[in-house]
């Protein structure tokens, strides 16, 4: 029987080892990649730290995946073999399969699951994916630049999208790292006037050249006072992990502003009579459906935009989840598998 490398994690908190397996038989409804890249994401620790419970092990992570199908379970309509495709997060974000109408994605049981946490995922040469989790890649983007678009790409994109801001609307991005350097892209390229906040200077050039009409520095002075010096923003795209920044920045707000927050900071305190007084909320996101990726692919590959990436091969998954862990990392990290 044909092989597959994997690199698994054997228990929470275990240290990443390379396994041998036979390449599993798509079920109904599935399809098998071979995996071209997978990027390495924040949210993987979740799997590799055990820091959901009811996880089984062994586990193989990774739900930035770009590949293309080399086999077909029974019932699989609309792809055919050799077609080019990606997976996100989850194989059917909340309310996308009708299984239940709880709104928490994150405790759910269906078969659906979440790539690379309940499901084996992309640090592999070869995994399973339900067709219905399945977006299609357009053939002019590259799977090792384009892998994190699937998680970093797809959850600052949706988060744009649903944040009520309108064209020429002031809208800031609140940190210039892994989410924050794709959320200026897709905030100046969907005709917002687009604001970069960071701590320092020294991303301010960066951050003008992927399209920020304004920079701001949090340390120089008060991001708040600034955004409210511009006009107030209407959206604020919070990508930052820390809740105290978060917190600051949340007066930035104009009338019937929304902060989106999609960087992961646990307890979040805001000052409601600031919101109430400006009709302003605080909103959380997170990725979306296979059809939000596609969606998003299609409009990187439309507006040329990219994902700035540090490239490890397979083997060297530790590495490259050591190097994103640290955060030192410019700006998203990606294992190079196939082609």
């Amino acid at each position: 029987m044909s092989k597959m490398r994997a690199m698994v994690v054997p228990e929470p908190g275990g240290r990443f080892r390379m396994e041998e397996r036979d390449l599993p038989e798509p079920g109904r409804h599935e399809v098998r990649l071979r995996v071209h890249a997978c990027g390495v994401c924040h949210s993987d620790s979740m799997l590799v730290e055990g820091l959901m419970p009811g996880l089984s092990y062994p586990r193989i992570p990774g739900h930035e995946v770009i590949g293309a199908i080399d086999a077909l379970g029974p019932d699989v309509e609309g792809w055919a073999v050799g077609a080019r495709a990606g997976v996100g997060w989850f194989g059917g974000a909340c309310g996308y399969c009708g299984h239940c109408r709880r709104g928490d994605a994150f405790a759910c049981e269906n078969i659906h699951g979440a790539t690379g946490v309940t499901r084996d995922g992309g640090y592999a040469t070869h995994m399973l994916a339900l067709a219905s989790a399945l977006a299609h890649v357009p053939e002019a983007l590259d799977a090792v630049a384009s892998a994190p678009l699937l998680c970093a790409g797809i959850t600052t994109f949706n988060a744009l999208r649903n944040c009520g801001a309108k064209l020429g609307d002031l809208v800031a991005i609140h940190g210039v790292g892994g989410l924050g350097h794709l959320g200026i892209q897709f905030a100046a390229r969907s005709g917002f006037r687009t604001v970069a906040i960071n701590r320092g200077r020294d991303k301010e050039a960066l951050a003008r050249s992927l399209g920020a009409h304004d920079y701001v520095d949090s340390e120089a002075s008060d991001s708040a006072q600034a955004l409210q010096a511009m006009g107030g923003a209407k959206a604020i795209i919070a990508t930052v992990t820390s809740a105290e920044a978060m917190q600051a920045i949340s007066g930035g707000l104009g009338v019937n502003g929304t902060m989106m927050v999609i960087g992961a900071v646990g307890a979040l305190t805001v000052n409601s009579l600031d919101l109430l007084g400006k009709r302003a909320s605080v909103r959380g996101w997170y990725s979306g459906t296979a059809a939000d990726s596609e969606d998003t692919l299609l409009f990187s590959q439309l507006n040329k935009i990219a994902s700035m990436n540090e490239i490890f091969p397979l083997e060297e998954a530790q590495a490259a989840y050591d190097r994103m862990m640290s955060g030192k990392a410019r700006f998203r990290v990606v294992l190079k598998i196939g082609s």
